[in-house]
């Protein structure tokens, strides 16, 4: 996984067996940090934590917003945080793993966190998507745009599965030493909340702006244009009535001037605009 983690607990002697729940219990309270792997020779198990709880008035402004706009995809999903989010992470893994996706396997729960197994080989990184991407750009636009692909069709199973990410973010797709797509960060449950064709769209947008600034500077923001309305294509009719409504209404975004003094946000929100309008 692509969790960041200052240091790794000492490594455990090959093919002993593990008490999954002893092995939580004595980690959970005690490790520095909220979220830590855990090397164990040939197995890796990330143990995390439940943090502090998110006060509900962080959410009101984005809905104001979101009314005020008329868009509705920019509805907040609330995460409670603290232990309440640790249930539903917990929850939609599980959920998630029995629909057929690559997601850490749950591996022991308690009051206080819960274990779950590393997505990459022990010894073998399993970077985030977004990462693999920007390593990619030495290689020419064409690797690029190939693992971009990737990312796209793993979300259209996702979605063909009948669920939804939580941010389909491309730091939350995870890149599996056998070429699978995992997916990791659930402490929200978007479907509990909203329709699940928003959702759809949500997770649509999400991944188009955490990726199109990449595709930028492959030089393969037009090819993937066209994969992207092969994807629309393939959504649901409501989803995709609702994705084009959605970047109808976000025209505004086209008037933005290319100056770099807008920000880099508002640089990464131009180029996810032009990669979405048909």
């Amino acid at each position: 996984m692509s969790e960041p983690s200052p240091a790794a607990s000492p490594s455990a002697p090959s093919g002993v067996p593990t008490d999954y729940d002893a092995f939580l219990r004595a980690h959970v309270l005690s490790q520095p940090i909220s979220i830590q792997r855990h090397d164990r020779g040939d197995e890796t198990i990330w143990v995390k934590r439940a943090g502090a709880s998110n006060p509900a008035w962080r959410y009101r402004a984005l809905a104001l917003l979101a009314a005020g706009l008329r868009l509705p995809v920019l509805r907040p999903v609330p995460n409670p945080g603290g232990h309440e989010a640790l249930r539903t992470e917990v929850r939609r893994l599980r959920q998630l793993e029995r629909r057929g996706l690559r997601v850490p396997a749950v591996l022991a729960e308690c009051e206080h966190g819960f274990a779950m197994r590393h997505l990459g080989r022990p010894g073998v990184e399993a970077p985030s998507l977004g990462n693999a991407m920007e390593a990619a750009l030495s290689q020419g636009g064409e690797a690029t745009l190939a693992l971009w692909r990737q990312g796209l069709q793993a979300l259209r199973q996702v979605h063909d599965s009948g669920d939804c990410l939580s941010q389909a973010f491309a730091r939350n797709m995870v890149c599996c030493a056998d070429g699978v797509i995992g997916f990791i960060d659930f402490e929200d449950d978007p479907a509990a909340h909203l329709p699940l064709p928003l959702c759809h769209v949500r997770d649509a947008l999400c991944y188009a702006h955490s990726t199109a600034w990449i595709l930028h500077q492959a030089g393969a923001q037009q090819a993937a244009r066209a994969a992207w309305q092969d994807f629309t294509q393939s959504m649901a009719p409501q989803a995709r009535a609702l994705l084009a409504r959605t970047v109808a209404q976000m025209g505004w975004v086209r008037r933005l001037p290319e100056s770099r003094r807008l920000g880099r946000d508002m640089q990464r929100l131009r180029m996810a605009y032009s990669l979405v309008t048909p």
